[in-house]
């Protein structure tokens, strides 16, 4: 892998700004909130519990893209209005996923930072497209991606112009059925010492179990990672999807707290 832009020897360490919250500095970012977007009750009964815990930055999926297509495929723009109006409400940041270049000039209307995910870090005009934009952006890794893989993607936003970018570590596909996902977190290891970029894990979909989001959560942190992207909701059973991976608001407050005490002995 030669003369890519986020290379140690290319320069310094990268930190994004997403409103007044800094990936990549000395505190660890966490980012919560349920897959999708439910309605403005639930997202706002979520999210001012989120801020009392202290969470830094809010999620939630407008647009959901479904193995199925007979799934829940989110509330698509009237999502994207739901997270806008929580946000202002609880002075939270959002991010979201972006699917299409169609729709990026109405998606950054509404939201603090922009999350491309597994499916389509290999979509390389929308890559383009948002390299183009002056907006944070959360570059999910492949499903069956490599290290150099999901790193050229990165390259694809930063040859354009936007340096604003934050790996996220979700888990790949592996021999392995137990776990959804193969958490693979040499990749942040790797990441930490060798190239520039904020790197963040997602453990809800690195593991698919909720039981094991608080362990994978701290060995996140303990690998180096800058911070968490975690799926939580008031009712988790009742969470429209992927609510076997989806923990408690209880759940994540425990988690905030023993990162705190991790922080404390590395």
């Amino acid at each position: 892998m030669k003369d890519l832009l986020v290379d140690k020897i290319s320069g310094n360490d990268i930190k994004v700004k997403v409103r007044d919250t800094i990936i990549g500095g000395k505190e660890k970012v966490i980012i919560s909130g349920p897959c999708s977007v439910e309605s403005y009750e639930i997202m706002l009964n979520i999210a001012k519990s989120l801020k009392t815990i202290g969470i830094n930055m809010l999620r939630g999926g407008a647009f959901k893209p479904r193995t199925s297509p007979y799934d829940f495929q989110g509330l698509q723009y009237e999502g994207l209005k739901i997270l806008c109006e929580v946000s202002k409400e609880v002075d939270l940041p959002v991010v979201t996923e972006v699917m299409d270049i169609r729709d990026i000039e109405e998606v950054i209307k509404y939201a603090d930072m922009l999350q491309v995910g597994s499916r389509n870090m290999y979509n390389y005009p929308l890559l383009k497209e948002l390299g183009k934009l002056d907006v944070p952006i959360l570059l999910k890794r492949g499903i069956s991606a490599t290290l150099s893989e999901w790193l050229y993607a990165a390259e694809y936003i930063i040859t354009e112009g936007n340096e604003n970018v934050v790996l996220c570590e979700r888990g790949i596909r592996t021999f392995e059925s137990y776990t959804r996902n193969t958490l693979d977190l040499n990749s942040v290891a790797v990441i930490k010492q060798k190239y520039r970029l904020p790197v963040i894990v997602d453990p809800s979909h690195g593991t698919g179990l909720r039981e094991l989001v608080p362990a994978m959560s701290l060995a996140s942190i303990a690998a180096g990672a800058d911070g968490l992207i975690i799926e939580s909701h008031i009712s988790p059973d009742n969470s429209v999807s992927d609510a076997r991976q989806t923990i408690s608001l209880d759940s994540l407050k425990e988690i905030t707290n023993n990162i705190q005490k991790l922080k404390r002995s590395l």
